[in-house]
């Protein structure tokens, strides 16, 4: 059986960039190389770029996505996609993909740019019912009444950009006065911004994905920060507890673990995605999903899957043969 060919492109064009290379590199060491021929390709502002492992640079031919090789062209076979933020999680390289016919890991271009859109992604989840926190939406440029919004979200409340990941931009607003340097904080990454009731509860996070065409749903990981929530430092400077599985009933588990696989139905994901929800009186409220979580070792999804007796090898393939089944 010959090897198939994968590019893990990596990279973006995001504030996220610098964490997608790390999702990317543990993806690039954990496939198995007797199956596969894994190749590193970097998206990124500078260029596109297949880099060889004496680290030099080749350029991606964008006709066909293809690379040079040892001076032959290498067209991928399968695209395990790590690129978080645009143009990976936000449906731009799944669409020019997907009009390649090359398959790739993540879900195609309209689920990927519904859920990237949280305004969107929310207003079609609450038409099925799905609970999620009150919310008010402001466009930069548009007139609001700073009262009108208070008094439909109440304080705290969260204010955050509407595009972008790893909780860039997002601010807890506890007074009134607060209201406007959050905006403003947030415009830095989108001119289009969510501000949502601060729910009081536990926060989990839940991992999904599929096996032979059946969703699979990881053990939830509770998210306990040092921080007044789960922000930027919170996330990736250790100022948080990840708890896998989470402190929660085994009621509470199966409910969130229920929603997670409804909502990846409802929004037709495929790979592996990431549901946060907060546990309000028992209660999962749905914040938001992921259809590019991050993969480098200290991440989420790699703990829950190592939870779930599975290697890193053994599931990153998994999202290989999923994708080109």
């Amino acid at each position: 059986m010959s090897k198939k060919n994968i590019a893990v492109v990596m990279g973006g064009y995001s504030s996220e960039f610098e964490i997608s290379l790390n999702s990317g590199a543990v993806v690039c060491e954990s496939l198995d190389t007797a199956l596969y021929n894994v190749y590193p390709v970097h998206i990124l502002n500078e260029g596109w770029f297949f880099i060889a492992e004496n680290g030099l640079k080749q350029p991606i031919n964008k006709d066909d996505f293809s690379f040079i090789v040892n001076d032959s062209a290498v067209v991928p076979d399968v695209i395990f996609n790590t690129v978080h933020g645009t143009p990976g999680e936000d449906g731009l390289l799944q669409a020019y993909w997907e009009l390649l016919k090359i398959p790739q890991t993540s879900p195609s271009f309209y689920a990927s740019a519904l859920s990237f859109d949280k305004r969107d992604c929310l207003m079609v989840l609450q038409g099925f019912g799905v609970k999620c926190a009150n919310s008010y939406y402001i466009n930069r440029g548009v007139d609001f009444s700073i009262d009108e919004v208070i008094k439909k979200v109440g304080l705290p409340c969260f204010v955050k950009p509407n595009r972008a990941g790893s909780s860039y931009g997002i601010s807890k607003v506890q007074r009134q006065e607060d209201f406007k340097a959050a905006l403003e904080k947030a415009y830095t990454e989108d001119h289009e911004v969510l501000v949502e009731t601060a729910l009081v509860g536990t926060e989990v996070s839940v991992g999904a994905y599929t096996v032979n065409g059946e969703i699979k749903v990881l053990m939830p990981t509770e998210i306990v920060s040092e921080n007044d929530f789960f922000d930027y430092e919170a996330k990736y400077l250790g100022k948080s507890q990840e708890i896998t599985p989470a402190r929660i009933s085994e009621e509470e588990t199966k409910l969130v673990q229920a929603e997670t696989k409804r909502i990846y139905k409802l929004l037709n994901m495929k790979g592996v995605t990431r549901c946060e929800f907060i546990l309000q009186d028992g209660i999962p409220f749905f914040l938001e999903i992921n259809t590019t979580p991050g993969l480098s070792k200290e991440s989420i999804i790699p703990k829950q899957v190592r939870d779930a007796n599975l290697t890193l090898t053994q599931f990153f393939g998994t999202l290989i043969e999923e994708a080109s089944s």
